[in-house]
């Protein structure tokens, strides 16, 4: 699924408003061996490089968890535009910021076409959605024109492993036939090739490495996580029932299900 197909199924199933993302957001908020959430790592790298008078883009903010969660964190002279190609997303994100004491600016903005100035921003963040982009390349000269000079991209994505035990679950739960295969998200653009596309528009790019997995102690926040993909329409009851075995006998002979996690954020610069 590519170019106006995948936008479509994103903006219209997929992204249409918050559900799917949080259901995914909800299995590695519970099973994280990392305390020290994702949400507040990226924040760190936030605060610790732009400036306490900062004018700060999101591309693709979804239902704004960054936001929220560090809400009471936000330097005082911030300037925050949070912009998704969603609709929907962006009304879930004024409601979830409603009660934060913060005021913020929201836009539906298309990645490939930012509708701002340029050197408009002091940071731009894309928490992992880089790799639904369709033209990768365009956005990312987007991200640099609105930057100003000594500005700084945050760009999030994961790894080739990331979540590799999930699929070898469901791997386990195929019929004899073996029609199922776990749609990862897609690698287009990732820690491993990631880089060289941010080096064509940005001279200094460094990876910051993101440590966790997931201890999944339950069957339904997994079940839920597939039911929250693209693959959702395959998953009739009995291949639900099949997979939802397969996780009840890891846990009880294991204690656990293990999933790897490779997750980082790419920090950006002219």
């Amino acid at each position: 699924m590519t170019g106006p197909n995948i936008r479509d199924y994103l903006l219209t199933k997929q992204y249409k408003n918050a559900d799917n993302l949080n259901a995914r957001i909800e299995l590695h908020r519970r099973f994280s061996t990392n305390s020290y959430g994702w949400t507040r790592f990226v924040f760190d790298q936030m605060v610790a490089t732009l400036p306490s008078d900062a004018r700060v883009l999101e591309i693709g903010c979804g239902p704004a968890t960054l936001w929220q969660a560090n809400a009471d964190r936000i330097p005082i002279g911030w300037d925050v535009t949070l912009s998704d190609f969603s609709a929907g997303m962006l009304d879930e994100a004024r409601a979830s910021l409603a009660e934060s004491g913060r005021a913020f600016h929201f836009a539906e903005v298309d990645a490939q076409a930012i509708p701002y100035a340029d050197a408009s921003f002091d940071g731009v963040v894309a928490n992992h959605m880089l790799y639904h982009v369709p033209d990768r390349d365009k956005a990312l000269g987007e991200f640099r024109r609105v930057l100003k000079p000594g500005g700084t991209l945050f760009a999030a994505t994961n790894g080739e492993r990331h979540l590799i035990e999930f699929e070898e679950l469901l791997r386990r739960a195929e019929t004899p036939e073996g029609w199922w295969r776990m749609p990862a998200v897609t690698l287009d653009f990732s820690l491993e090739n990631g880089g060289p596309q941010l080096a064509r528009h940005f001279s200094d790019v460094e990876l910051r490495p993101y440590e966790d997995a997931l201890e999944v102690t339950e069957a339904e926040p997994l079940v839920a996580y597939v039911l929250s993909t693209s693959s959702a329409g395959r998953m009739t009851a009995e291949r639900i029932a099949r997979f939802r075995q397969v996780i009840e006998a890891e846990i009880a002979t294991r204690g656990a299900v293990h999933i790897s996690k490779e997750t980082g954020l790419f920090v950006a610069r002219p």
